[in-house]
């Protein structure tokens, strides 16, 4: 799933509202804030008017969804859960005082972890510790009879895997990474295992290594453990194969029970070809309501852009919302065939490219608590050149994030946008055009371009995440500004675009860095990605003023001044990315990483992070899930209701007892 991300005591559970009236009038979006973090609820629109095997098939798929949140947190760091473990016994059985500023500072450091899914900040992947001492800490595993000295210093050594994922070039990435895709083995030992399983003839190519943990035995040899029934994380594996089975018995029509049964499959024998044949059946099938999203999916988390993190995601069709999508679906070849790169490098016929508005009923895996707003899969390119793809924006997200905004007493526009028609641009059109260029980055920029014969799918190595959301990104920003927008009806007029022109350019070159520390490299692909196509733009229009950097009282402001131009290089940048992929230019595309994407001014870093901070501002935003709640009369389960949670450490302590398995 190539994702959009976006930026911007333990009690009982929250009620559901009686009247559909009360909830919308009492529903608050923000429950809590901490650290850089800030943690929200969303609602589920439309759900009492799915039937109720739609809401079967929902709960089942959930309760799938749900059973691999283990997984994410083995796979992030190896000693992950036992810190969790010691975390949630404490907070379930310590019977002291809460109330003093060590415990809240220990709670504080909990609820840090629980959002990260581990010790690893979820965005920046540096390590991050607890304010209160050492020797409190250890106090707390006392008191509930679980010292363990060895959870202890781990979690205060500094220099025990200080990164989840290391960017740093000088070093093995491997070697220097947390996440637990690797053991034993270097760089150099990885890339040589895979080339020798790839066939560059093959044009149906396997994703080898996706779904396995590489090792090396003590004679040297290296092998992997295969993520499956039987092997490495065998016991989740089995509970959501449980649920999807029942799953499978109330689906929507026979192609969702065929691809669940091949799913089952690959998860009891871990075949690669497998997950390949599921994929294929689950992006042609439109028919039903309910879709999903369920297995090692994403590589952002791997140095070397390889293997996949566990993620689910239980969803259903926005019908009304979805006009939007279509019409762009159905232009697909026309945005394809207009597109300004190299003609080598487009799709004669672009197949299956399907697109959808949709709201989210849970988040599990890498996708909770922090979540995407837009989903572009599968992402195997074969299978996205011979089948299409499927493509969605996530409506009840975006709205819970642009209703959170609004709770907040002040907001970023303010401070950081030039004059009073920037403003008024941004109130007028923003929100449009952002969904819109979420739009078409999932719908169309994943899924547009080929690949040469001759290239392999990871030939683009450790760079590929971050080049290409740049690509996907650059073709959003492009056709934002083309007539044909407004010819569909789906802009209401050509000066729309410029809204989100403004915002990317502010945010990519400025206040993105709120979410990084002072001193800091700038790590993240969808935060690289920004930056490298700001920053690249701000420097070849300098000559022109395209792009200026202004300042007043003190403070700096980026304002576009010709968008026109701005668009051009755009395109200009759009068939360079394209270029670097189709052929497999690992040099140019590290040059352009390196060079745009990395390094942060430290006097505008600091700068942003001061004004951002007096508005006291969370840069970083995830979700609670509702919980859904079997009715039952006289035995039968008549009704599936959403329970609305408010109590983020409840939650996170409920699914650690009931979704536990490893």
């Amino acid at each position: 799933m190539k994702k959009i991300i976006k930026m911007i005591a333990i009690a009982g559970l929250a009620t559901a509202a009686a009247s559909c009236g009360k909830e919308q009038e009492e529903f608050k979006y923000l429950v809590d804030e901490f650290a850089d973090l800030k943690v929200m609820r969303y609602q589920v629109p439309g759900w009492d008017g799915l039937t109720l095997q739609q809401k079967e098939y929902v709960y089942h798929l959930a309760e799938a969804a749900k059973y691999g949140r283990d997984i994410i947190w083995m796979q992030n760091c190896k000693y992950n859960l036992q810190v969790r473990k010691a975390i949630e016994n404490i907070l379930e059985n310590y019977k002291g005082d809460r109330e003093c500023e060590d415990f809240k500072d220990f709670e504080t450091y909990a609820k840090r972890v629980f959002f990260s899914n581990g010790i690893h900040h979820h965005y920046a992947e540096d390590k991050f510790f607890p304010v209160c001492s050492k020797e409190y800490f250890g106090e707390l595993m006392k008191a509930v009879d679980a010292y363990d000295i060895r959870v202890l210093s781990f979690i205060y050594d500094y220099d025990a895997c200080p990164h989840r994922k290391s960017t740093d070039k000088s070093k093995d990435i491997v070697v220097e990474s947390s996440v637990n895709f690797y053991e034993g083995v270097t760089k150099a030992e990885v890339e040589k295992f895979y080339e020798e399983m790839t066939d560059l003839s093959d044009p149906t190519p396997v994703s080898y290594g996706l779904n396995s943990k590489l090792m090396k035995a003590a004679d040297g040899t290296v092998y992997e453990e295969v993520y499956k029934i039987g092997g490495l994380y065998g016991h989740a594996l089995e509970k959501i194969c449980e649920e999807l089975e029942k799953a499978a018995e109330v689906a929507e029509n026979k192609v969702q029970k065929q691809y669940i049964d091949d799913l089952i499959n690959y998860y009891k024998t871990g075949d690669l070809k497998l997950w390949d044949e599921y994929n294929i059946k689950w992006v042609g099938e439109h028919e039903g309501s309910v879709d999903f999203v369920n297995g090692f999916v994403e590589d952002y988390n791997d140095p070397l852009g390889r293997k996949a993190t566990w993620e689910g995601l239980v969803n259903f069709k926005d019908e009304e919302a979805s006009r939007r999508t279509k019409l762009i679906s159905d232009n697909a070849q026309w945005f394809e065939d207009n597109s300004p790169i190299d003609p080598r490098f487009k799709k004669a016929e672009v197949k299956g490219v399907s697109a959808k508005v949709i709201n989210v009923v849970t988040l599990a895996g890498d996708c909770y608590p922090a979540a995407p707003i837009g989903i572009n899969l599968p992402n195997a390119d074969w299978i996205r050149r011979e089948h299409g793809s499927k493509s969605v924006t996530i409506a009840n997200l975006t709205s819970a994030y642009s209703k959170a905004a609004q709770e907040a007493p002040k907001g970023m526009l303010g401070e950081f946008a030039w004059s009073d028609e920037e403003i008024a641009y941004e109130k007028r059109y923003g929100d449009l055009t952002s969904d819109l260029h979420t739009d078409l980055h999932e719908c169309l920029g994943h899924g547009s371009g080929q690949l040469l014969p001759t290239t392999a799918p990871n030939a683009l190595g450790e760079y590929s995440s971050t080049l290409e959301e740049t690509r996907a990104d650059l073709f959003g920003l492009y056709y934002l500004a083309d007539p044909k927008l407004v010819e569909l009806g789906i802009l209401p007029d050509m000066e729309a675009y410029k809204a989100q022109y403004q915002s990317y350019i502010r945010n990519g070159i400025f206040t993105q860095f709120t979410r990084v520390e002072l001193g800091k490299k700038n790590t993240q692909a969808h935060m690289q990605n920004r930056k490298l196509i700001s920053e690249w733009c701000y420097e070849k229009g300098l000559a022109d003023n395209v792009i200026e950097k202004k300042v007043r009282d003190g403070k700096t402001y980026f304002v576009v001044n010709d968008f026109e131009a701005l668009r051009y290089l755009f395109a200009e940048l759009l068939a360079e990315i394209q270029r670097i992929k189709s052929e497999g230019d690992f040099e140019a595309g590290k040059a352009l990483v390196e060079k745009y994407a990395v390094n942060i001014d430290p006097v505008l870093h600091k700068e942003v992070r001061d004004r951002y901070y007096a508005l006291q501002l969370k840069p970083y935003g995830g979700f609670l899930n509702p919980d859904i709640v079997p009715v039952k009369r006289f035995g039968k389960v008549v009704d599936y209701e959403l329970v609305y949670n408010d109590n983020y450490l409840e939650q996170m302590l409920q699914y650690g007892q009931k979704y536990s398995t490893l």
